[in-house]
């Protein structure tokens, strides 16, 4: 293995970010080569076989280019739908992202929890599985929450996030069955952490978040254990479609050791 190979870690956008903050704690040495699908975003609004396609496709081209000794599809709704096609395109290994459920259910003292993902994410059978593995006898509220992708976007760009796209997913939640005994709500998304204090003003200091990105770092570096890393220098951040797209993410890319975005 040389030295030099990266970490691809892969987002529909910079929600990946909060993977990447997760990883650096482990492997802190380790060199990552960021891909930011711009030109895709967002994820959850399309169907499961233009994701499946888009992913297998790019990842693909990706790997081949940037010879990578492993990669990460840091996107909930990429992972629940194509990170088998992933798998059989790619020779290395391949690190998936799954909402929390499992740690939520173990959580939870209400046995109620509350899950905030895509639209795509939310309805898939992967899910069903996760719910009835690890939290049968629980209640799963799920509500897809689309607009916390964009205000995610927009917070790493230094932009206002709308209270409103914040209070509208308390609303929406505690509006179900069972809803207002909420105690865990599960981050099904890689950009939602980002929105981390946002959501925690909305719902109350009994509300714990929990999100997968401290289990898939730690799985990245069980994957990568007694390999040894050259030293690193700047981390590359890469982005579909026109460079204009990663306008704004300066100094979010420079605080976490980026170079300028560059276009793929």
């Amino acid at each position: 293995m040389d030295k030099s190979s990266p970490i691809l870690l892969f987002d529909s956008g910079v929600g990946g970010l909060t993977v990447y903050d997760a990883l650096r704690k482990v492997l802190p040495d380790a060199p990552v080569i960021y891909a930011a699908d711009l030109a895709g975003l967002p994820y959850g609004t399309k169907t499961e076989a233009q994701i499946a396609a888009r992913v297998a496709g790019l990842l693909g081209r990706m790997a081949e280019r940037y010879q990578p000794r492993l990669a990460c599809i840091a996107c909930n709704t990429a992972s629940t739908i194509a990170l088998g096609m992933v798998r059989d395109v790619l020779e290395i290994p391949v690190v998936g992202t799954v909402p929390a459920i499992k740690p939520a259910a173990a959580l939870t003292q209400t046995g109620t929890i509350g899950l905030v993902g895509t639209e795509a994410t939310i309805r898939q059978r992967y899910v069903d599985d996760l719910e009835r593995d690890f939290a049968s006898g629980k209640r799963l509220l799920r509500i897809a929450a689309p607009a916390l992708v964009g205000a995610a976007e927009a917070k790493l760009r230094r932009r206002p996030v709308d209270p409103a796209v914040i209070a509208d997913v308390r609303t929406r939640l505690e509006a179900m069955p069972g809803g207002e005994t909420i105690d865990t709500l599960v981050l099904a998304c890689t950009h939602f952490p980002l929105l981390a204090e946002e959501l925690a003003a909305a719902f109350g200091p009994d509300v714990r978040q929990v999100d997968g990105a401290a289990g898939i770092a730690r799985r990245i570096a069980h994957l990568l254990d007694g390999q040894s890393f050259a030293p690193q220098g700047t981390n590359r951040f890469v982005v579909t479609g026109p460079l204009a797209g990663a306008a704004g993410l300066e100094p979010a890319l420079a605080a976490r050791g980026f170079g300028p975005a560059e276009a793929f």
